[in-house]
């Protein structure tokens, strides 16, 4: 007869305390080699180092100007020399800020976007604050994501891309009473703060230019149109500078896509099915008149021979293409700094007068010249 076996009830125990009591249970062959973490440096032992009050060291890294440069050098050495860091929770609460400035950009894709925050960011880093980046892809939604986000996140300004954005968006920033500012249009385009040039002003330099070589049959390929008021507001400009020269631009002549070269090749291939392709080509930016170049090289097209191509933006790749790229160049680092400045002295408690609009500059390189039948005629003349 088999022996009945008594199992003896032991408090059920968490998982926590089972993990606990395993960590504390030497395993054979094991050693103990648990390191006391250093105790955190304190803002006092800064001071004591630096030779200065606790005021002074808290004057300095808060960025506050009644702070001699001497005395700056001495606690900023001292900071590095023991390792200070700032307990950024407990700064906030005292300053009520968090030293961090929200970007909300279309897309990284296009450089233009990612020198402008450049130029934001190198304005930043002097004055002890930090960014919080994000893309949104013209997505209406995504912006207002991103955005709520950052605010609930405690940033002490905001810089986002256009004038056109959703109603639910622009309730949040209203209700939320932090300071923003919007780029790549001029003051003018909105009764909120905003920095930037005139699209009709790009339009017209590339209308001018072509038209001064001669061109009368000129095609557009622009981005879409979609939450893009920097697109509609091109548009709009080309179709008013070709009215003044009195040349039309009919509703075939115009090709939206979206910025990747894949596409911009296929809107290529779409004009061309229209019918015969123009003498010239208007490209919205450098990243589509980049892929419009490809796309001629591609067929064996001659740029500027057979077609001219002229873009907006002045990227740095534009000057490695062959031909380099005729171009409008827009201030874009410069868009980036002075929204930055903005929202330091609007945070700060003081004014920043932003200009009306920022000026352009056509530069002319290789892919525009006169057409065909321009050069033709100038020949047997």
């Amino acid at each position: 007869m088999v022996s009945p076996v008594t199992f003896a009830l032991q408090p059920r125990r968490t998982f926590a305390a089972q993990m606990k009591t395993k960590a504390s249970t030497p395993q054979p062959g094991s050693k103990r080699r648990r390191k006391a973490s250093a105790p955190k440096v304190r803002l006092e032992e800064v001071a004591q180092e630096a030779g200065v009050s606790a005021a002074t060291v808290s004057r300095v890294l808060n960025n506050a100007s009644l702070v001699t440069q001497d005395l700056r050098d001495k606690v900023l050495k001292a900071t590095s020399k023991l390792g200070y860091v700032a307990h950024g929770a407990a700064r906030a609460l005292a300053s009520r800020r968090s030293r961090v400035l929200g970007a909300v950009v279309p897309n990284l894709s296009n450089t233009i976007f990612s020198d402008m925050i450049e130029g934001f960011q190198q304005r930043l880093e002097p004055q002890g604050y930090t960014m919080l980046l994000a893309t949104f892809n013209y997505d209406e939604a995504a912006e207002f994501r991103s955005v709520r986000t950052m605010i609930e996140r405690g940033v002490d300004g905001l810089v986002l891309v256009g004038v056109t954005h959703s109603k639910e968006l622009e309730v949040l920033l209203n209700s939320s009473g932090i300071p923003f500012i919007q780029t790549w249009a001029p003051a003018r385009a909105s009764a909120h703060p905003t920095i930037g040039y005139d699209n009709a002003t790009a339009a017209r330099l590339l209308v001018d230019h072509l038209v001064g070589l001669g061109h009368r049959d000129i095609g557009v390929v622009a981005g879409l149109t979609q939450h893009n008021d920097r697109v509609r507001a091109r548009i709009a400009g080309l179709r008013a500078a070709m009215r003044r020269h009195r040349i039309p631009l009919p509703a075939d002549r115009i090709v939206q896509t979206e910025y990747r070269i894949a596409k911009v090749r296929e809107a290529f291939r779409v004009l061309q099915r229209k019918g015969e392709l123009p003498t010239a080509l208007i490209a919205n930016n450098d990243i589509v008149a980049l892929g419009l170049l490809l796309e001629a090289q591609a067929q064996g097209i001659r740029v500027p021979a057979q077609l001219s191509i002229i873009g907006v933006g002045d990227l740095e790749i534009v000057t490695h293409m062959r031909p380099p790229l005729t171009t409008v160049r827009s201030p874009k680092h410069t868009i980036g700094a002075m929204a930055a400045d903005y929202l330091l002295a609007r945070i700060s408690g003081h004014d920043f007068a932003l200009p009306e609009e920022l000026p352009l500059e056509l530069v002319v390189r290789g892919s525009t010249a006169p057409p065909r039948t321009t050069r033709r005629k100038d020949i047997s003349a």
